[in-house]
């Protein structure tokens, strides 16, 4: 049946739904490269909430996307902004998703990653109480069994005066970890209270500083995630990392290029837009482990236009998108967020989604998604 979308203008333009999906099938892990999606959660529809009120969540739907991703052989890079950390998941919510996907991941022998920041503080904080926040979820992920992600920290941007900041909280955490963790580089595009990270605006000065850290403590540092949607700079910053550390790009519209690599080397991937992409992202994968290189970029490459529409400006609310396209695809019952987050993008905007992603034949079942818009563009009023 033939839709009709609308568009930016105001106007309604016709769309012919894919009528089958690509089929992908689960497997195994890779060979060639780690790949972690960063994974969404799924609120409760019938909790009586607000967008002030603590998280409600659907527990048994969480998992079961997770689950999802295991199956495929992606990594789960748990309780990040992708799962509204900090945009309606609060640090209590955060310890229950942490302890719960951990547990299910030992369980079906899933790889999984878990987010450590400071969230629970929630005014004005001292160095030491950022460190002493740090120290708590570091021991809580540890605890779980998970490998910890050193996450950006709103309350550590707001407290540090200059770069020796950032180098003595990084570096007494560094020592402290059991294992060695991934250290995250969040662009304020994702969060605006994350500006001047590093102890300066100046990226170059700002990389010095992340470097610094790193070169002080490699035994600790399994590898970074940059998320600065900028492919020269991370390609800069992964060819100038100790022997050993990873890079995972966390750049959300050069991932193709960026993982394929060069000559010099490539990144490894920790993308929130693998939670939509998830089984095509692995099977691209797949074809990189046998060497195939143009087979990876031809799966991959036309996601592009897809993830750059996601996490266009402003880029936070990219996690709308994601949300939404996981009720499309199935993967639950209703577009609900926590946070009443469902209401951050436009109908317009959904409809482009919505038509880029069946075009890439995301849908496992093409006629449900179909439905599913119809009844979102009836709630809007558009008529077909």
């Amino acid at each position: 049946m033939t839709l009709r979308l609308p568009a930016p203008d105001g106007t309604l333009r016709t769309y012919d739904p894919r009528t089958e999906p690509l089929l992908l099938t689960p497997g195994t892990p890779f060979t060639s490269r780690t790949v972690y999606s960063a994974a969404h959660v799924v609120a409760d529809p019938f909790a009586d909430t607000t967008p002030d009120s603590p998280a409600a969540v659907d527990w048994d739907a969480t998992l079961a996307f997770r689950r999802h991703l295991w199956s495929h052989g992606l990594g789960v890079a748990e309780a990040m902004d992708t799962a509204q950390r900090g945009m309606g998941l609060d640090w209590a919510g955060a310890a229950e998703l942490i302890r719960r996907s951990a547990a299910e991941a030992k369980a079906v022998g899933g790889s999984i990653a878990c987010g450590v920041g400071t969230d629970q503080l929630t005014g004005p904080a001292s160095l030491a109480e950022v460190r002493t926040a740090y120290e708590e979820q570091l021991a809580l992920v540890e605890a779980a069994g998970a490998r910890t992600i050193l996450m950006a920290s709103r309350a550590l941007a707001a407290a540090a005066s200059g770069p020796e900041d950032y180098l003595e909280v990084y570096g007494h955490l560094l020592r402290q970890a059991s294992e060695p963790v991934i250290l995250h580089w969040l662009g304020p595009m994702f969060d605006p209270a994350l500006e001047g990270y590093w102890g300066s605006s100046d990226l170059d000065a700002a990389t010095d500083t992340f470097l610094e850290v790193i070169a002080a403590h490699p035994d600790k540092v399994d590898g970074i995630k940059v998320s600065l949607l900028d492919a020269a700079r991370e390609i800069d910053i992964r060819r100038r990392l100790p022997q050993g550390v990873r890079c995972y790009t966390g750049d959300d519209f050069n991932y193709p290029e960026l993982i394929a690599g060069d000559e010099q080397g490539f990144s490894h991937a920790l993308l929130g837009i693998f939670d939509p992409l998830g089984p095509l992202a692995a099977e691209a994968v797949r074809l990189l482990d046998t060497g195939d290189r143009a087979g990876f970029r031809g799966l991959l490459d036309p996601t592009v236009a897809l993830s750059r529409h996601l996490f266009q400006t402003p880029t936070r609310f990219y996690k709308t998108g994601v949300v939404f396209l996981a009720w499309l695809a199935g993967h639950q019952s209703h577009f609900t967020m926590v946070g009443g987050l469902q209401s951050a993008r436009s109908l317009p905007h959904f409809a482009r989604a919505y038509e880029l992603a069946d075009g890439l034949g995301l849908f496992p079942d093409p006629k449900l998604a179909e439905d599913r818009m119809k009844t979102l563009l009836a709630l809007y009023g558009v008529p077909q």
